[in-house]
């Protein structure tokens, strides 16, 4: 470490990606990608965006912005663009946290919120989710925390209903509630009609899962004028140029193909549940993940283990490291024939493993 960081920065914790090889031959199912590409019509978009790089981006993103209010129904001003939904969830942390005004999120979810809480000096509980690794609403109904809820959850796949983040929403008046919906596609339902009744609620998403453009970095937010002002405050304060041409562009592009991400989506969705049902077969359990990837464990084989195995097979996925998910692994949906080859290499695995 060098003697030039500062004191408090000393402590960070910061986030680790998963593993992004080069080079190796490996059926990558551990960063939650997308198995497909974008459509012709995106790419042409941002090979057109390429010929004006000599300029600055619209730091105000206004055409995305315009267009990205039109599919969920509310005014460009309910819209917030960020390098990815990670920028934007840590501007959320800039803008809301603070010595007096702390999070609360679970303790098995994405493992990028303590980041920019610790980044940000912002005090955080992590709040254990129930034995069947479920969030419970009733654990933050009121608790005068500002709260970020991955729905669907991130690593379970699990989901929280509608009337429960009302029911969250309604009951911290003065604290932001957060919504990151980076894999709320998959599912079919999201909580960004609620922004127009509760002044408190923001939701985060992504086009890096369900548009495919993990490459081009684009997350916005939704949520009420007064909150996507606080945000925006941060945003120019940090970067007013934090999304590219091309960028913008590809951002453009996706949204005019919805016919050819819904058919996607429902294709990703048939393959995980076909692939939990093979798991099972195998002696796994599996959560109801509703989003683009497994979650899974085997009694005879904890994760960190079962992912080497599998890697030595040529298929990446991924070990969390948190306590209460050691025993499980998160495995990437991908095209059928890579889960095939997924599940005969867990078969192999786990034969060769308990022999």
């Amino acid at each position: 470490m060098s003697v030039f960081l500062s004191r408090e920065r000393r402590r960070l914790a910061p986030y680790a990606p998963g593993e992004q090889p080069r080079g190796e031959k490996l059926i990558k199912l551990n960063t939650n990608e997308a198995p497909y590409s974008p459509p012709q019509s995106v790419l042409d978009a941002v090979s057109a965006a390429a010929g004006g790089l000599n300029l600055y981006p619209d730091p105000e993103g206004a055409e995305l912005r315009a267009a990205l209010a039109v599919y969920h129904g509310v005014s460009p001003r309910n819209i917030s663009l960020g390098n990815g939904s990670d920028e934007t969830l840590a501007f959320a942390f800039a803008a809301f946290g603070g010595a007096e005004a702390a999070f609360a999120f679970p303790d098995i979810t994405y493992g990028f919120y303590p980041s920019p809480a610790a980044l940000y000096g912002v005090p955080y509980t992590e709040i254990p989710v129930d034995a069947s690794l479920k969030i419970r609403a009733e654990d933050y109904v009121g608790i005068g925390k500002n709260i970020v809820l991955a729905n669907p959850n991130s690593p379970t796949g699990e989901v929280l209903p509608m009337a429960d983040i009302e029911r969250v929403a309604e009951s911290n008046p003065g604290r932001a509630v957060i919504i990151d919906e980076a894999y709320a596609d998959f599912w079919g339902s999201s909580a960004a009609p609620l922004t127009k009744r509760f002044e408190n609620l923001l939701v985060v998403r992504t086009y890096s899962k369900s548009r495919f453009l993990a490459g081009a970095r684009l997350g916005y937010a939704v949520g009420d004028e007064g909150l996507i002002g606080d945000i925006e405050t941060v945003r120019y304060s940090f970067n007013p140029y934090n999304l590219n041409s091309m960028t913008l562009a590809a951002g453009i592009g996706a949204l005019k193909e919805e016919t050819y991400y819904k058919e996607r989506w429902r294709e990703i969705a048939e393959t995980r549940d076909e692939t939990q049902e093979a798991l099972r077969e195998l002696g796994f359990v599996t959560t109801r993940s509703m989003a683009n990837f497994v979650f899974a464990r085997h009694e005879s084989v904890p994760g960190a283990e079962l992912m080497a195995c599998l890697r030595e097979r040529g298929v990446l996925t991924r070990s969390l490291g948190r306590e209460r998910a050691r025993p499980w692994l998160r495995v990437t949906v991908g095209t059928p024939e890579q889960m095939k080859t997924f599940v005969g290499a867990a078969a192999d695995a786990i034969k060769t493993y308990c022999s």
